[in-house]
């Protein structure tokens, strides 16, 4: 009875099918909207998109039990005294016959279904919902696989558990791109991991590698495995030399000529006046307070890149690189503080905190977070739109093009949330926020501050517009090199008042 329920499941998968493949040539028993036919088929066909996307991740998940079930009884079958790792290959070759992959991606595939089906149940209960895709699962297996159980459940908990609080503008974890998701499941992972970033980034450095891969047509690659702020500024500059580099009477492209500018790079000995630059990229660096005076070891964020340890963000700040900027960020929820203007011009300050809001160029899925990026009025000036927080965003070139030259607009910001967008069939998207986290406090500092300050009982309120200063905080004493040292160096005048606000002299 199995089999043959097995059987008429699938005929009518297969009859579905044929009626939707009717259904998106617009040959269905009716059409999707007898008032305007062809607009209700381009409409008729993204509902058709979303539900195959839905279905595939049912089928994901249904694979991944059945490839787990089979191992489970093919073990238990096997015969007695069968080498374990012999038991493996031979599950392994079943599978990879079976659905017509090799070996090594048979065995991937058996290791990412044994994750879903013991260690990660919201993960695989998810992809059996179709909230997320197989691409979204694989991301937080991958981030999950150094973590011990506790951690793998903190971290699917994070992202899947409906009681997990979140903006309501906020867009689901299945409406952002699983490599959007695998970026933020690695910053969580980096900030909760149970050994410190410091110690992992201290054996990372260790492996520190450049590789050469021959690839096809004469060319090859050549990339190096670098601490994340060289790699990080390395591309910035070389996204400003290219930038630089063009022009009206300059035939290549963007892309060809930073491949022509690294390959300039590590072929000359760096005295070849036509190879200097006086530019210099722009990093931003945010540090929660605490872990910049030494107090915390929890890391830093570098823009573009994620989590970097404190002790790199330090050292970027007390020995002046001055490629690095760093975001000091408020105490009770680890924001980054507003800096407003009214005028029209919008200000190096605002473009700086439109990076820290919104990550990425806010469009839905685009990860482009280089300095090229265009602050953008939501509501025209000319409109009454103001030159706030609240009405920039910041996208890309394409995006801003798409925004101006099509149907597409962005819908409201606030200082905290970036903006989503409206289609022109009328489809909202939300935003992809950033992952912001209370940073943490020192025991010294907790202990002597009075009880009803403490940033536990009386949390920042966001979304509200409404400005909060932080706690008083405890003096630092003003060594050479200590603290106080480090924020007199090119204060801003937003830090000006955050010192202010630690000193108790505000």
């Amino acid at each position: 009875m199995g089999s043959e329920a097995v059987a008429r499941a699938f005929a009518d998968i297969r009859a579905a099918l044929a009626v939707l493949n009717a259904e998106v040539d617009g040959c269905g028993s009716e059409p999707f909207s007898a008032a305007d036919p062809l607009a209700g088929l381009a409409d008729g066909n993204l509902d058709i998109l979303a539900g195959a996307a839905a279905v595939e991740a049912g089928m994901a998940g249904l694979k991944a039990r059945a490839a787990m079930k089979y191992a489970d009884t093919a073990h238990a079958l096997a015969p007695p005294g069968m080498p374990v790792q012999a038991q493996e290959m031979a599950v392994a070759a079943e599978i990879g016959c079976v659905l017509a992959i090799g070996p090594r991606a048979a065995s991937a595939f058996l290791a990412v279904s044994h994750a879903l089906t013991s260690t990660l149940p919201l993960t695989l209960s998810a992809l059996q919902a179709g909230t997320i895709s197989w691409q979204h699962a694989l991301a937080l297996v991958d981030e999950a696989a150094t973590l011990d159980p506790a951690g793998a459940a903190a971290l699917e908990a994070h992202f899947l558990d409906p009681d997990t609080p979140r903006p309501a503008t906020a867009a689901t974890i299945g409406e952002i791109p699983a490599h959007r998701l695998r970026h933020k499941a690695r910053t969580w992972r980096e900030r909760h991991h149970a050994e410190s970033i410091e110690k992992r980034h201290a054996k990372a450095v260790a492996d520190r590698r450049v590789e050469y891969r021959p690839d096809q047509d004469g060319m090859a690659w050549l990339s190096a495995c670098l601490p994340a702020h060289q790699a990080m500024a390395g591309w910035n500059r070389l996204n400003a030399l290219a930038r630089a580099a063009q022009g009206p009477n300059e035939p290549r492209t963007l892309t060809q000529i930073r491949a022509d500018q690294f390959a300039s790079a590590i072929l000359t000995n760096g005295t070849n006046p036509a190879h200097s630059s006086p530019i210099r990229a722009q990093v931003l660096v945010t540090v929660p307070v605490f872990s910049l005076a030494g107090e915390t070891g929890e890391p830093a964020m570098l823009d573009g890149f994620g989590p970097i340890p404190a002790s790199m963000a330090r050292d970027l700040v007390a020995n002046g690189a001055d490629s690095f900027h760093r975001v000091l960020v408020d105490p009770r929820d680890g924001a980054p503080l507003e800096i407003g203007r009214t005028s029209y011009r919008v200000t190096k300050a605002m473009r700086n905190w439109l990076r820290m809001r919104d990550g990425t160029c806010p469009f839905p899925g685009c990860s482009n977070s280089s300095l090229d990026n265009e602050a953008d009025h939501l509501l025209a000036w000319q409109h009454g739109g103001t030159t706030g927080i609240s009405n920039l965003g910041q996208p890309c070139p394409k995006h801003h093009k798409l925004r101006h030259t099509t149907g597409w607009e962005p819908t409201p910001a606030t200082k905290d949330d970036p903006p989503g967008w409206t289609s022109p069939t009328g489809r909202h998207y939300k935003s992809e926020h950033q992952d912001w986290e209370p940073p943490h406090w020192p025991e010294s500092a907790l202990s002597a501050m009075p009880a009803r300050l403490k940033p536990e009982e009386q949390p920042r309120e966001r979304h509200k517009g409404q400005a909060h200063r932080p706690p008083p905080y405890p003096p630092t004493p003003a060594a050479p090199g200590g603290f106080a040292d480090l924020l007199h160096r090119g204060l801003s005048q937003a830090e000006v008042e955050l010192e202010k606000f630690f000193y108790g002299s505000g």
